[in-house]
């Protein structure tokens, strides 16, 4: 088994765990997305309602959480170690380097991480921590009732403040998005002069319609949304 552990604290295999872990973060995003955008449904919070209680409840769906809090573990992990390392190893490939040929992301990869995961435990503690073992409300659309985390939501997303931190965050993630899309594939070994351009341009797609998306969210609860609360 020393083996695996020498290939995991190795410069290589930190950055093979980044990447895979960072594409399984990126197809969790897309599918997370589909899953929020029930919210602009008009139908007081249902369609989420149900789909938030079928994540949290069908044991498949649990099995796939398990990977999915270990994936963003280890990417949290690796990138503080990258992170580390490079700051000791001024030749290393992936070293600040202030070229103007390098943009502001791959420069700041590591300041971007650190404030998604700021943003992402506060985000996990308003909304995932109060659905697991919060005190909510039920509401019952003839199949059982289910828990309304539809509400908590809802009054987030009309708080100016929150609205502006949580567009701001996606901006950060858009950033993020942009440099590690096309990096995960490089750092495999998956270039090839016909289709790096094509990831280039499906990364730059993904982190503009995805981040876009999230942010739509809050903005169209915080001007349009009636919400009593």
């Amino acid at each position: 088994m020393s083996w695996i552990t020498n290939f995991l604290t190795s410069s290589v295999g930190r950055k093979v765990i980044m990447s895979l872990t960072g594409l399984f973060l990126i197809q969790f995003l897309l599918i997370h997305l589909i899953g929020n955008l029930q919210l602009l449904a008009g139908d007081g919070g249902q369609q989420f309602n149900v789909y938030a209680q079928f994540m949290t409840s069908n044991p498949i769906i649990k099995t796939v959480s398990i990977v999915l809090y270990g994936s963003i573990l280890l990417h949290i992990i690796q990138g503080l170690a990258i992170w580390r390392q490079n700051s000791n190893a001024r030749k290393s490939r992936y070293a600040v380097n202030k070229s103007p040929n390098t943009d502001f992301a791959s420069r700041n990869m590591a300041w971007l991480g650190i404030i998604i995961m700021v943003f992402l435990i506060l985000h996990l503690w308003q909304f995932w921590f109060q659905m697991k073992f919060g005190i909510l409300d039920s509401e019952d659309y003839g199949d059982g009732p289910v828990k309304n985390l539809y509400y908590p939501v809802a009054y987030a997303f009309k708080q100016w403040w929150y609205v502006v931190a949580y567009v701001l965050a996606m901006g950060v993630i858009g950033l993020h998005l942009k440099h590690g899309f096309q990096s995960s594939f490089q750092t495999l070994g998956l270039n090839h002069k016909k289709y790096t351009p094509i990831i280039k341009t499906l990364g730059l797609i993904y982190s503009v319609l995805v981040p876009l998306g999230f942010a739509i969210i809050p903005i169209y609860f915080y001007f349009f949304v009636d919400f009593q609360y």
